[in-house]
């Protein structure tokens, strides 16, 4: 399983919400993302999730310069993926021209799958589709409205599209430190054939060993977040914990 640290960047800053709430409980955790992204380097992470909470509001490529930064700075050594208000074709090209292996549509993959559609085609190879979810049903501007679609279903049809994983979140979890949903993850990565990232929640070495768990229904990464800024979790505890699980998988 690969764990992946978070960036999440608002104001030039690198910070963390509550249950994606970016009118309060706005924590900063470093000025400078770029500096945290060297952190995440240097304590061994192989591949980073940013995400641009200007963007997912505005819908501007308002820290696109930042990534820029990252990618040309690391992108040697790390993988980057980046989403936030992705709502055009024209936006995904500009994150993969930054640098990113990966963009990360949201709310424009369900409300405009002909969006999707377009992005997959282009950039075949480089698309991950965000699902977040409240009680299994997928949630869409700002995870204030009801898609009134499964994720599971969702999960299904965005797979014959040609993404590349599905990011599922329980928004209900996200930044709560309240442990990962691990249920309705591994119903989504069950559906897929597609390796599927879990996120929202994620607290401390025993939801990594519960996740492990889940990993051969096709759980294969995990996004982590406040867990990390908030050392309820070691980033290097946590890696060697995936560590000795491949050795006991492998005997």
């Amino acid at each position: 399983m690969l764990l992946i640290p978070a960036i999440d960047i608002k104001d030039g800053q690198c910070v963390r919400l509550r249950q994606g709430d970016l009118n309060s409980n706005i924590t900063v955790f470093n000025p400078d993302p770029v500096a945290q992204a060297r952190k995440w380097l240097d304590l061994g992470a192989e591949r980073i999730h940013i995400v641009d909470l200007d963007a997912a509001r505005s819908g501007r490529p308002v820290n696109l310069p930042i990534v820029k930064k990252i990618a040309e700075e690391f992108g040697n050594d790390l993988v980057i993926e980046v989403g936030g208000g992705v709502r055009t074709k024209e936006r995904a090209g500009q994150i993969l021209d930054a640098g990113a292996s990966f963009v990360v549509i949201g709310t424009a993959a369900v409300k405009v799958p002909g969006l999707l559609h377009e992005v997959c085609s282009e950039y075949s190879g480089s698309v991950i589709v965000g699902l977040d979810a409240k009680n299994g049903i997928v949630m869409t501007d700002g995870w204030t409205k009801s898609s009134g679609h499964s994720a599971v279903d969702l999960a299904k049809k965005f797979e014959s599209y040609g993404v590349d994983a599905i990011l599922y979140t329980d928004i209900a979890r996200d930044g709560m430190l309240t442990g990962c949903n691990i249920e309705e993850t591994a119903a989504v990565a069950r559906a897929v054939d597609i390796p599927v990232i879990a996120s929202g929640g994620i607290r401390n070495l025993d939801d990594i060993e519960k996740l492990l768990e889940i990993e051969p229904d096709g759980v294969t990464m995990a996004i982590l977040g406040r867990a990390l800024y908030e050392h309820t979790l070691d980033f290097k505890e946590a890696l060697d914990l995936i560590d000795e699980h491949q050795e006991d998988w492998s005997l």
